[in-house]
C-alpha cells in the first residue's frame, strides 16, 4: 500500500516502499507470460495485484524489445477512454478518424510490447474488447491485466493472487520469520517503531495478528501503522473486537471482505472527525492530487477551512491512508483505490455531499486549466504540460461529471461494492458517484467551458483524439448559442487534423465563426478564422490560405485573442508564402513572430517560427542558415513534446542534409521522421507540398547512396528514440558550422555564470527564460550569451548547444 509513485505516462511505477517477496507468484506470472498472450492477475481488493504485476513486468522487460507500458485505469470511469489511455501510454498521438482501437492495432502491429492494464474490474467490457482487438490484430503484443474479475476471453490465462501465507500460530514458529506476511508486518512496523523486529517474545502474537487479517497485505499494513501507540497484543485484542462487531453486522459478506472491512473501518475510526471528512472528500479526485487541489475540494468554508486540510492530510499520511509521491510541482498525494472506494461510500452517507464535492473539484480544475491557458504564451510551457499531464485523470473526472448530466441524466447509486454485499450503501465500483440528484444545465456548460479552455493542451501536447472526444460530447450537451459553444466548435475543428476529418473540421470552424460573429465575440471569431485557414492550408489551397492569413495578420489582434493564435496566424502566413516562393516575405513575417515570442519567453510557437525560417531559407537555397534554424526548432519541439512539429522538422532537416551532400545523415533522419509519424498516425498527412518535399528527399538520398546503404542508414534512424535522434541531429554539424575546439587548441574557459547560461541555452531556453531562471535582467542574460559566442568563436545558439553536449 502506498508503495509506488507514478512515472511518466506508460512507464512502470517506481517502488517507494520495500516489496515483500512473492517469488512463487512472480515465477508463475513470468512462466504464463512466456506461453500466453493474455494473463490476468485476479484476487480481492488489497491483496497486492498491482505491485505484483509491476514486479512481473519489470522482470520480463528484457524480453520485450519495444518496451513495457503500464496503463493506470483506476481513475477512468468512461469506457470510451480505455483505448485513449492505452494510446497515451504507448506514445501514440492519434489524429485518425477511425475507431481508436484500430489505430492502436496498427501502431503496434509489428512490435513486441507488454501492456499492463491495471484495475480493469470497473471497465471489464471495454478492457475485454480492446484486449481481443490487440490479440487478434497483432502477433507481438502481450497483455498482463489486474482485475478482481476475469476479462472472460478464451485466450485468457488466470493467476489467482492469494493473500500472503501465515504459519499456524500454535505450531512450530522457529522458521516463521521467512513467511512473507510476518516479514511485511515487521518491515512496516519498523518504519513507525525504529528497531522493531520479530523476536521469540512477539512472534506468536504477530502470527495470530496476520492470521486474523487473512494475510491481506493492505490490512496488514494498516494494522502495522497502529504500532505507534499500541503493542502487538493490544493491537490483536482491539482488532478482534472490531472483527466480531463487523461479523455480526454483515453476515452476507465474504470472510476476506469482512477482514479488509475491519482493518479499514478501524483506521477510519482512529481518524479525527475532520480527517474522516477529508478522507471522504478526497475520494472524488481521480489518481493523484496536490495540496492545492485537496484544499479546493475539501474546504467548504463551513465544516472544513483551507488551513484545516493540510493538518488533516498530515494525519492521513501518518496513518497510511494517503500515500505521498513526487510530482512536477512538488509533493502529490494518492488514495489507494480500495481506500478511495471506502471514502466514496462515506461521502454518499450524507445527502448532497458527493454532488457538492464533485462541483468543487470540477470548478477547481476549470480554474487551474484557465490559469494554465492564460500563462501558456510564456516561459512556463514545460511546467504547464507536466502539471496538466499529472492532473489528466482529474481533468477527465471533472469533464465526465459535468457531461454525464446531459439530457436529464442523474448521478444514481449502483449495485455491488468493493467490500462485498456487506458494504453500506451498495457502492458501485463502476460508477464512482451517482447520487440520484439531477445535474443542471450550468454543470454541462461548465464542462463545455473546461473542454474549450484545454484547446492548447489537446493541440500542442499530442492529445487530439481525446480532445475531440470531449469537445464533441460537450457540444452535444450544450446546443444553446453561447460563446462557450463557439469556442467548442472551433476547438473541434482544430483537432480534426487528419485528411478524412478535414471537411467536418471545416464545417465546425465555419459554424463557430458565424456563431461568434452573431454573438459579437470578436476573439472567438478570430480563433475560428485561424482554424479555417489551417484547414485550407492542409487541403492544398495555398492561394486561398495565403489570402486568408494575409487578411487576418493585416487586421491585427483583437481584444481577447490568445497570443498563441496571433503568433500562429503569422506562422501559417509564412508557410503559405514559403511554399508559393515568396521566401523574403516569409523571413520577414517569421522574424516578427520570433520577436513576439522572445518578448514573452514563449517556446512552442517559437519552434514553429524557427521551422518556417528553415523552410524559407531552403527556398532561398541558403543551406547553412536553413540547417541552423531547423536544428534550433528540433530542440524546442522535443522540449515541448510537439510530435507533429518534430516529424515535420525532421523531414525538412533531411532535405537540407541532401542539399549539403550529407545523404547518409538524410537517410538516418528520414528513418527517424517515419518513426515519429508512426506515433502520430499510420499515414502521413498535411499538404501535398509537405509530402512532395519529403518524397523528393528520399529519392535524392536513395539515388546517392544506393538501395543497400540507404536502407541501412534509414533503419538506424528508425531504431533511435526521438531524444536520441534529435541529439544525433544536433551533434552532427554541417560543413559551415564551427566545430568544437580541437584537442590541440587552447581550452576555452567560461566563467561559472557563463557555463550556467550555456547549459540553459543547450536546454533551448530563450534569453528571457534564462533571465527568469537565474533571476537576472534580460539584458544581462543577452550579454552572457554574446560573450559565450565570442569566446567560443561561434555564430549561433545551436553551436553553443553542440559544444555543451561535447563537453558533457
Amino acid at each position: 500500500m502506498g508503495g509506488s509513485a507514478p512515472r511518466r505516462a506508460g512507464h512502470l511505477p517506481v517502488e517507494t516502499t520495500s516489496f515483500v517477496d512473492r517469488r512463487g507468484e512472480q515465477a508463475a506470472g513470468r512462466e504464463l507470460l512466456s506461453r500466453a498472450r493474455l494473463v490476468t492477475l485476479t484476487g480481492p481488493g488489497g491483496v497486492g495485484k498491482t505491485r505484483l504485476a509491476a514486479r512481473i513486468a519489470a522482470r520480463a522487460e528484457r524480453t520485450f524489445p519495444d518496451g513495457v507500458r503500464f496503463v493506470h485505469l483506476a481513475g477512468l470511469r468512461d469506457p470510451e477512454l480505455v483505448p485513449l489511455a492505452v494510446a497515451d501510454a504507448l506514445g501514440l498521438h492519434d489524429h485518425s478518424a477511425g475507431p481508436p482501437a484500430d489505430a492502436l492495432v496498427a501502431h503496434v502491429r509489428d512490435r513486441k510490447v507488454l501492456l499492463v492494464l491495471d484495475n480493469c474490474e470497473h471497465l471489464l467490457r471495454a478492457c475485454a474488447r480492446l484486449a481481443a482487438a490487440l490479440l487478434s490484430g497483432t502477433t507481438g503484443v502481450r497483455i498482463l491485466a489486474t482485475s478482481r474479475h476475469r476479462l472472460g476471453l478464451t485466450e485468457e490465462n488466470l493467476l489467482d493472487v492469494r493473500p500472503l501465507p501465515v504459519p499456524d500460530p500454535d505450531g512450530d514458529l522457529s522458521a516463521a520469520d521467512g513467511y512473507p506476511a510476518l516479514a511485511l508486518f515487521a518491515d512496516r512496523a519498523a518504519a513507525v517503531v525504529p528497531g522493531f523486529a520479530l523476536t521469540a517474545g512477539n512472534r506468536a502474537a504477530v502470527t495470530r495478528l496476520c492470521r486474523r487479517l487473512d494475510g491481506l497485505p493492505l490490512a496488514i499494513e494498516l494494522a502495522a501503522v497502529r504500532m505507534r501507540v499500541l503493542g502487538v497484543e493490544q493491537l490483536l485484542e482491539r482488532l478482534d473486537d472490531r472483527y466480531r462487531l463487523l461479523t455480526s453486522g454483515s453476515p452476507a459478506a465474504l470472510p476476506r471482505h469482512r477482514t479488509l472491512r475491519a482493518a479499514v473501518d478501524w483506521s477510519h475510526e482512529l481518524c479525527t472527525a475532520r480527517e474522516q471528512l477529508v478522507w471522504a472528500r478526497l475520494a472524488v479526485p481521480a489518481g493523484g492530487f496536490d495540496l492545492e487541489t485537496a484544499e479546493a475540494v475539501c474546504a467548504d468554508g463551513d465544516l472544513v477551512h483551507g488551513p484545516d486540510v493540510l493538518d488533516a492530510i498530515a494525519g492521513l499520511v501518518d496513518k497510511s491512508v494517503l500515500s505521498r509521491e513526487p510530482g512536477p510541482d512538488g509533493v502529490r498525494y494518492r488514495l489507494l483505490d480500495t481506500l478511495r472506494h471506502y471514502g466514496m461510500e462515506r461521502l454518499r452517507g450524507t445527502a448532497g455531499e458527493e454532488l457538492a464535492t464533485r462541483r468543487r473539484h470540477r470548478d477547481w480544475m476549470l480554474r487551474r486549466a484557465t490559469a494554465c491557458e492564460q500563462a501558456w504564451f510564456g516561459p512556463g510551457q514545460r511546467e504547464i504540460v507536466a502539471r496538466l499531464r499529472a492532473d489528466q485523470d482529474n481533468l477527465r473526472a471533472a469533464l465526465d461529471f459535468s457531461l454525464r448530466g446531459a439530457g436529464g441524466a442523474t448521478l444514481a447509486p449502483g449495485p455491488g461494492g468493493v467490500f462485498g454485499a456487506g458494504a453500506p450503501g451498495g457502492a458501485s465500483v463502476v460508477a464512482a458517484g451517482r447520487e440520484g440528484v439531477p445535474l443542471t444545465p450550468a454543470d454541462a456548460l461548465a464542462g463545455l467551458r473546461l473542454a474549450g479552455t484545454l484547446w492548447f493542451y489537446w493541440h500542442a501536447c499530442g492529445a487530439p483524439r481525446e480532445g475531440r472526444y470531449w469537445a464533441e460530447r460537450a457540444l452535444e450537451a450544450n446546443p444553446e448559442p453561447t460563446s462557450e459553444r463557439a469556442r467548442g466548435l472551433w476547438v473541434a475543428g482544430l483537432l480534426a487534423g487528419c485528411p478524412e476529418d478535414l471537411t467536418r473540421g471545416l464545417r465546425r470552424a465555419e459554424e463557430a465563426r458565424e456563431l461568434a460573429r452573431g454573438l459579437g465575440d470578436a476573439a472567438e471569431a478570430a480563433h475560428a478564422e485561424y482554424v479555417i485557414g489551417v484547414i485550407r492550408l492542409f487541403a492544398d489551397d495555398l492561394p486561398g490560405a495565403l489570402a486568408h492569413f494575409e487578411a487576418g495578420v493585416a487586421r491585427g489582434p483583437v481584444p481577447g485573442q490568445h497570443l498563441s493564435l496571433v503568433g500562429l496566424d503569422q506562422v501559417e502566413l509564412a508557410c503559405a508564402l514559403g511554399f508559393l516562393g515568396h521566401a523574403d516575405r516569409a523571413v520577414e513575417v517569421c522574424e516578427k513572430t520570433l520577436r513576439l515570442c522572445e518578448e514573452h519567453g514563449e517556446e512552442w510557437v517559437r519552434s514553429y517560427a524557427l521551422r518556417m525560417l528553415a523552410l524559407a531559407h531552403t527556398v532561398k537555397q541558403d543551406w547553412p542558415r536553413a540547417e541552423q534554424y531547423a536544428r534550433e526548432a528540433l530542440r524546442l519541439k522535443l522540449a515541448v513534446n510537439d510530435l507533429i512539429g518534430l516529424a515535420l522538422t525532421l523531414d525538412l532537416t533531411a532535405r537540407i542534409a541532401t542539399e549539403r551532400s550529407a545523404h547518409e545523415r538524410a537517410a538516418v533522419l528520414l528513418g527517424g521522421a517515419d518513426r515519429a509519424w508512426a506515433a502520430v498516425d499510420q499515414g502521413r498527412w498535411g499538404s501535398e507540398a509537405l509530402n512532395s518535399l519529403r518524397r523528393d528527399t528520399e529519392t535524392r538520398a536513395g539515388r546517392a547512396l544506393g538501395a543497400t546503404a540507404f536502407s541501412a542508414a534509414y533503419d538506424r534512424g528508425a531504431a533511435l528514440t526521438l531524444a536520441e535522434l534529435v541529439a544525433h541531429a544536433l551533434q552532427e554539424p554541417g560543413p559551415s558550422d564551427v566545430a568544437p575546439p580541437a584537442p590541440d587548441r587552447p581550452q576555452v574557459r567560461l566563467t561559472p555564470r557563463e557555463a550556467q547560461v550555456a547549459e540553459l541555452v543547450a536546454e533551448g531556453l530563450a534569453n528571457q527564460q534564462i533571465a527568469d531562471r537565474l533571476v537576472i535582467a534580460r539584458r544581462t542574460a543577452e550579454g552572457h550569451v554574446e560573450r559565450i559566442l565570442n569566446k567560443l568563436g561561434f555564430h549561433t545558439r545551436t553551436q553553443i548547444a553542440t559544444w555543451v553536449t561535447a563537453q558533457r
